[in-house]
């Protein structure tokens, strides 16, 4: 599998701005491609700001979007992998990443745990997404895709594991004291983040927002992770671009370590599952 060179763009989309936006992923996928990167993670709802409500329907794509399509193309053999609103159905729209290459989409993930707790509210506008796959992004890599909240539900995570991708990306809008002013996003996303590479021998791409929308301040802290948790890449308070390079052979000697995978005990967990009323 040899390395993978890998990048993270911290970026503050404006709210229902698309074009602006658009020409916002433009500018950093190219910095990205000069950088010489084979895989570009974005936030979640890149494209479009988080707090876009009522006006979801307005701004939803479908996958073949022709404004997708022409970010694709922009992306070349990197992999983009951007933030939108997905138009599915008469009425039916999801909270998606799209995976950008070749001038296609070549993968969507679907939002799978709307969070409607604290200030946070994306049940009531978003379906929850049902699957979870894994995508290609360079030969012999795959990636599982959580977004944002996703994260915060072990089983889900656990369950992406399994199908043993070799990097996580967890795209996100992560604003300061939106749960409550007791739990730290900035502290807990850290501990999240950690133990997941940990555990699982998993290398983890973050990418959060940083600056304000409406009365919300999004905190940054994009980060790249090796698998032992360690810190490759760290974001400042700004917008900016952070990159690392991924290697196999440290993925292999970590899980080798501790293969948390290999002894998941799959049918041991169904049978405690079915036995839960």
């Amino acid at each position: 599998m040899g390395q993978l060179n890998v990048a993270v763009a911290q970026i503050n989309p404006q709210l229902c701005e698309l074009d602006t936006n658009l020409s916002m992923h433009r500018h950093w996928i190219q910095q990205a491609r000069d950088q010489q990167a084979d895989l570009l993670l974005f936030p979640e709802l890149s494209l479009t700001g988080y707090q876009v409500g009522r006006r979801t329907p307005e701004m939803a794509m479908k996958r073949d979007d022709s404004r997708l399509q022409a970010l694709a193309k922009e992306s070349g053999d990197m992999i983009s992998w951007v933030g939108f609103i997905e138009s599915a159905g008469p009425g039916e729209y999801y909270n998606a990443m799209a995976g950008l290459q070749h001038g296609r989409v070549v993968g969507v993930h679907r939002k799978l745990n709307l969070p409607t707790y604290g200030g946070l509210e994306e049940g009531k506008w978003f379906h929850a997404g049902q699957d979870l796959d894994i995508h290609a992004c360079a030969p012999d890599w795959q990636a599982a895709c959580m977004i944002c909240a996703d994260m915060w539900n072990p089983a889900l995570v656990h369950c992406a594991m399994l199908k043993r991708p070799d990097l996580l990306l967890s795209p996100a809008n992560s604003a300061s004291a939106i749960v409550s002013d007791h739990f730290s996003n900035e502290n807990n996303w850290t501990v999240n983040l950690q133990f997941y590479a940990m555990i699982y021998g998993m290398p983890v791409l973050m990418a959060n927002r940083y600056g304000p929308e409406g009365g919300a301040h999004f905190w940054g802290g994009s980060r790249i992770l090796g698998p032992r948790g360690e810190t490759l890449a760290l974001a400042e308070d700004r917008e900016c671009l952070i990159q690392a390079q991924l290697d196999a052979d440290a993925t292999a000697a970590a899980r080798f370590d501790h293969p948390a995978i290999r002894d998941a005990n799959t049918t041991l967990v169904q049978r405690l599952l079915k036995a839960i009323d």
